[in-house]
């Protein structure tokens, strides 16, 4: 297994590196005094769209994508040491132009997008000047699996009319949303994996409302998790991404690389946890001596290290046959890692903020909204129990098929 960083690959990383030091913690502060000062927790605040055209300047831009025409060309391998730098903030991402659900997004339209779809909303979200949704999980069914989605997409004529109802529709509230990717059935009589279908739905569009954002663990994230409503939309056919019923082929593909994206991240924020709970460990006294000194911390910090350590190395050998055998080969390990990391990262939160104390459960250290935003990890992109489903099923496989031949 090849899992170092490529000479090219480590290239982008010292340049991403020093940005990261030089405009974006320093940025941090600024982008929550913005939004707080502004009283609109949805605004998109003046300093992104600075850190944005300093980050595309810098080449720093399209990261995520592994084709040099719309992206930087770097395979899996490489883009998840750069995710991994990019998880150490909440405001990396978008800087540069690596935010999720928007990369999943341009990896469909880059795949299964029709040429005037690419151009009318790919490049535009290449370029940064737009932002998107993929509405897919409702509030009506269990979303965990993806073949129980109900919104209908029916052809009437030369449109498609969509009526339905989704939620956790990150990205929708975003002041820059311009266009949502709407899963749903179009043809419910279909094998239970070519029912759906994906369609391109402006969000401006009549009939499309957005009901409300959803708070998570109380915080109302920037970019909003929407629940929208559907009622009588319509549009063009040209509208439909690929082909009838390829939407749950489509919503698979995006996965696979997403949640390495993701779980580097989080691996990210686990590292940035562990330094800032050394560094309060070494700044603080209690009872005559360091915090440090004690040796239930030197037990959480040494602990950590491993843990980081054992996460990272699946993931890059995750990324690695993603790279070299495809996201099929890979489904086990993409199961793992996605369990994996949310668990490591929230282990690694938990114990910083014990170090913290009363501070580590504020506002004035990041460490509340990192833990809120890795604990929806466990649910996010698949909960917990249906990838663990998936990895026990492969396991049982060599056990279980000989069994069923002996019953008959």
């Amino acid at each position: 297994m090849q899992l170092a960083i490529s000479s090219r690959g480590q290239t982008f990383l010292e340049r991403l590196t020093q940005f990261m030091e030089e405009w974006i913690y320093p940025s941090e502060a600024v982008y929550k005094e913005q939004i707080l000062r502004s009283g609109d927790p949805n605004l998109q605040p003046p300093i992104m769209e600075k850190l944005k055209a300093e980050a595309r300047e810098r080449g720093l831009w399209n990261l995520f994508h592994p084709d040099p025409r719309w992206g930087s060309g770097l395979s899996n391998v490489d883009y998840a040491y750069l995710a991994e730098v990019m998880g150490r903030s909440s405001i990396a991402p978008e800087a540069c132009n690596c935010s999720a659900p928007d990369t999943g997004n341009m990896e469909i339209l880059s795949r299964f997008g029709s040429q005037a779809q690419q151009l009318a909303w790919l490049e535009p979200l290449l370029a940064g000047e737009i932002r998107s949704a993929f509405c897919m999980t409702e509030p009506d069914v269990a979303s965990s699996d993806a073949t129980n989605i109900r919104t209908s997409i029916e052809r009437v004529g030369d449109e498609y009319v969509i009526n339905g109802r989704k939620w956790w529709s990150s990205n929708v509230l975003h002041p820059n949303c311009r266009v949502l990717l709407v899963l749903g059935q179009t043809d419910p009589d279909a094998p239970r994996h070519r029912r759906q279908s994906i369609v391109i739905v402006p969000i401006d569009s009549p009939g499309v409302k957005v009901l409300r954002g959803l708070s998570v663990f109380g915080y109302q994230d920037q970019e909003g998790h929407g629940e929208v409503e559907f009622n009588d939309v319509r549009v063009p056919i040209d509208n439909l991404v690929g082909v009838p019923g390829q939407g749950f082929e489509m919503g698979q593909a995006r996965l696979g690389p997403g949640r390495i994206h993701h779980c580097m991240r989080a691996v990210g924020t686990a590292e940035r946890a562990l330094e800032l709970m050394c560094a309060r460990a070494t700044s603080r006294t209690t009872f005559g001596r360091l915090v440090s000194d004690n040796a239930n911390i030197q037990d959480w910090i040494a602990e950590s290290r491993v843990e980081i350590e054992m996460v990272r190395l699946l993931i890059l050998k995750t990324a690695w046959l993603v790279d070299t055998t495809g996201n099929k080969d890979a489904r086990v390990e993409i199961a793992a890692i996605k369990v994996a990391a949310p668990h490591m990262a929230l282990r690694v939160l938990d114990r910083a903020i014990q170090v913290h104390g009363g501070g580590g459960v504020s506002g004035d250290f990041p460490l509340a909204a990192m833990w809120a935003f890795q604990r929806t990890l466990r649910i996010g992109d698949g909960p917990d129990e249906v990838h663990k489903r998936s990895i026990a099923r492969r396991e049982l496989a060599p056990w279980l098929e000989p069994r069923r031949a002996d019953l008959g």
